[in-house]
């Protein structure tokens, strides 16, 4: 049974800090309630993710501290260095949106420890640094003044606070529970959990409305860290009290407890079909990066091309998912040219196809998608989205659709498609008659009106 915190008031070096009973439920609410408090989420589906923080400077991994075993103490000169001179915030959300994202989520904290806001509960932020400036604050108003949703990802994990104990992701692992205990002698998670909960009032009290915030992550069993390291419930419940309408993944580990998350989040593959919990589909959304890394990795050549990645956000709405995809602005606090031409790339196909990707799901059992297509489907206004991802040549069947479609156009210039039915035998088919040459469009989309 989870271990049950009662309400406390500790004083810590002069700073009230109020523990938060886990007596009490989470609250409580309908599938219809969850819905409607998640709808504007549904209807978006597609997001920007950033990871930014000191790790910007070594520019090779978020998890460089992780992979080279660094001590704080090495790991100190990227503190002292950090000034991102060129950041605009204002000119990422203007990239952003005219991707055609709807919302965004920046890493407030990574596992670095690092805090990109001015925390009244440590030292280790951006405000102590030569940047000088509350990052957080800066991001908040410039997205939305963009009109986009703003939201924070928040690392459970932190391989720079005294009292975060050493365990097996942790810079400093070790081969033995003897060494372990040896390094953890003297650090407290209770003190850790408190700090936990602190940051996160700070980051959803100080900012208006926060509408996604991610926490990331659990990794149960040996030397590992589940709910109870956390006081994952008495987070949640912290996080709801404060933005009774905020939108939390699933990395808490209380996959188990009702209320306990809202959305999976399938990280870096795409799912085989719409993710089920306990046999119901569940709201989902995939985070994938540009490359192979979150943060700026200035060697990292595997990148994703503007088609594979407009074809990862079709294929995320066409099994009724959200795509989150992540830039790693530079330490200098700028988008890297390859995400930038990926960026305006994925706008310039949104600028003409979004209607095939927003409010929209997968297409309902009855509707085939011909070979090398991806169905999406907007059930408001009763219109099937076929993506030619391999252009035909001269013409496309749609199976058994005959008696269901009135009109057909391609969806970039509103241009007719014309069709008849098959032949006999196949009678219920539409043949849509489809120009020799492909469209000027990286990957055609038709717009099908329903009956």
């Amino acid at each position: 049974m989870k271990t049950r915190i009662t309400a406390a008031v500790l004083l810590v070096t002069g700073l009230l800090i109020i523990s938060q009973s886990t007596q009490a439920q989470l609250p409580k609410e309908t599938e219809a309630q969850k819905a409607q408090r998640m709808k504007w989420w549904t209807d978006a589906r597609f997001g920007m993710f950033i990871h930014w923080g000191l790790y910007a400077l070594p520019a090779r991994h978020e998890w460089v501290k992780n992979h080279e075993r660094l001590t704080n103490e090495a790991y100190q000169k990227y503190f002292e260095l950090f000034n991102p001179d060129l950041f605009d915030p204002h000119e990422w959300a203007k990239m952003a949106r005219a991707a055609g994202m709807k919302y965004v989520v920046l890493t407030a904290k990574h596992h670095e420890g690092f805090c990109m806001w001015d925390s009244k509960f440590t030292d280790y932020k951006a405000t102590n640094t030569p940047c000088g400036k509350d990052l957080i604050r800066e991001y908040v108003d410039a997205f939305r003044a963009e009109g986009l949703k703003v939201g924070f990802y928040y690392s459970l994990i932190d391989w720079h606070h005294p009292d975060y104990t050493i365990d097996r992701v942790h810079p400093l692992r070790q081969s033995s529970d003897s060494a372990y205990a040896r390094l953890n002698k003297g650090r407290d998670m209770s003190r850790y959990r408190e700090y936990i909960k602190n940051q996160v009032r700070e980051l959803l009290t100080n900012y208006g409305e926060i509408s996604i915030i991610w926490f990331d992550f659990s990794f149960p069993g040996k030397n590992g860290k589940d709910h109870n390291d956390w006081d994952s419930e008495g987070i949640l419940k912290l996080a709801r009290s404060l933005q009774p309408g905020i939108i939390v993944d699933d990395r808490l580990d209380l996959q188990d407890v009702e209320g306990g998350w809202d959305f999976t989040t399938p990280e870096q593959y795409k799912v085989s079909k719409w993710p089920e919990v306990n046999g119901r589909r569940v709201p989902w959304e995939t985070c994938q990066t540009f490359s192979g890394s979150w943060g700026y990795y200035r060697d990292e050549t595997s990148w994703k091309s503007p088609a594979q990645l407009i074809e990862l956000l079709i294929e995320s709405v066409s099994k009724g998912g959200n795509l989150l995809l992540n830039v790693g602005p530079t330490a200098r606090g700028v988008f890297d040219y390859r995400a930038q031409e990926r960026l305006k790339s994925i706008g310039e196909w949104m600028r003409f196809n979004s209607r095939s990707i927003y409010n929209c799901t997968e297409a309902p059992s009855g509707f085939t998608a011909p070979d090398n297509t991806l169905l999406t489907y907007n059930p408001s206004a009763r219109r099937l989205y076929v993506h030619l991802l391999d252009y035909p040549m001269g013409s496309l069947t749609l199976t058994d659709m005959a008696d269901k479609v009135k009109y057909v156009q391609f969806l970039h210039d509103a241009s007719e498609i014309q069709f008849s039915r098959g032949e006999e035998g196949n009678r219920n088919d539409l043949i849509l008659e489809l120009p020799i040459l492909k469209p000027n469009v990286e990957i055609p989309v038709l717009e099908v009106y329903l009956k």
